[in-house]
């Protein structure tokens, strides 16, 4: 933030909070899961005096997306099968995906945007337990991933002629829309995306991921690679529409962890197109 504008910080102060809160029961989840000893009962208890938060956690459990061999008919139950983050990470992802604007005048492609956000989750997480194993929460990689572009939801809603124009400059000029941004607004939407994960009291490390996705002098980490590589082949296989187009000069992400070819980290992933289905599943909860 320090190398902003006074003028530009405040126009991003504005959109974020602009932005809606997380709804009253995501809060409460993450006030409760920042204890350590935090006891499944008590986020079930939360989860469960909000109905449409339960309704949509168990349509997504029992989806095809988790593929469990049971029925899930109870909050308490999904905690046993998945464990305490990755309820919580579900309801953090259904709540977000609930914040997007149905409507926007940029011409950015929502739909298109969350099939990306959603497809780079799903391959995040995948590369975290190929990967990075030990390394990541998996459930981390994929909450990362689902979050790391919604700063251009932002942009997109209530910055909507600058983002038109850096949409444009990047497809005219095949140029990151990243750079674009900066160009046209004087930030990108990974600082904005930050600023609305530090409102929403997201663990640093989430944050960081969100603001330094596309930052070359950013201290490396496992959650990184694995977000910034499951973000490049989202986009190279055309999963969604992020609004920055794939490039055929671009560097593979982390060679020493991945390897330099986008073949054997794809082959070594298994089913991608399973991936995608799941992805749309999700978007229609």
């Amino acid at each position: 933030m320090s190398t902003l504008t006074i003028e530009v910080q405040r126009k991003l102060g504005v959109a974020v909070e602009r932005m809606p809160a997380f709804p009253q029961s995501v809060q409460k989840i993450l006030d409760l899961t920042r204890d350590i000893n935090c006891l499944p009962k008590d986020l079930v208890a939360v989860i469960e005096k909000d109905p449409v938060m339960t309704m949509k956690i168990l349509k997504v459990i029992n989806s095809a997306f988790y593929s469990l061999p049971n029925k899930i008919t109870a909050v308490s139950q999904s905690v046993v099968y998945l464990g305490l983050n990755t309820v919580k990470n579900l309801a953090l992802s259904i709540a977000a995906v609930g914040m997007l604007p149905r409507f926007n005048t940029s011409g950015f492609d929502i739909q298109g945007y969350l099939l990306h956000s959603l497809s780079t989750a799903s391959v995040a997480r995948q590369l975290s337990s190929v990967y990075a194993k030990g390394q990541v929460d998996p459930s981390d990689a994929y909450i990362a991933g689902l979050l790391h572009d919604f700063g251009k939801a932002v942009f997109a809603q209530f910055m909507a002629p600058e983002f038109a124009k850096a949409l444009a400059i990047s497809a005219d000029n095949g140029i990151p829309l990243h750079q674009a941004e900066t160009e046209v607004i004087g930030a990108d939407h990974t600082v904005v995306g930050s600023m609305l994960a530090t409102k929403w009291q997201f663990p640093e490390h989430l944050v960081a991921c969100i603001r330094d996705h596309h930052s070359l002098d950013a201290q490396p980490s496992p959650l990184m690679d694995c977000v910034r590589m499951g973000n490049q082949i989202s986009r190279k296989l055309a999963f969604g529409q992020s609004g920055n187009a794939w490039r055929d000069d671009e560097p593979i992400t982390a060679p020493e962890r991945f390897g330099t070819s986008y073949d054997a980290v794809v082959a070594a992933l298994g089913d991608l197109e399973k991936i995608v289905s799941d992805a749309q599943m999700f978007a229609q909860v």
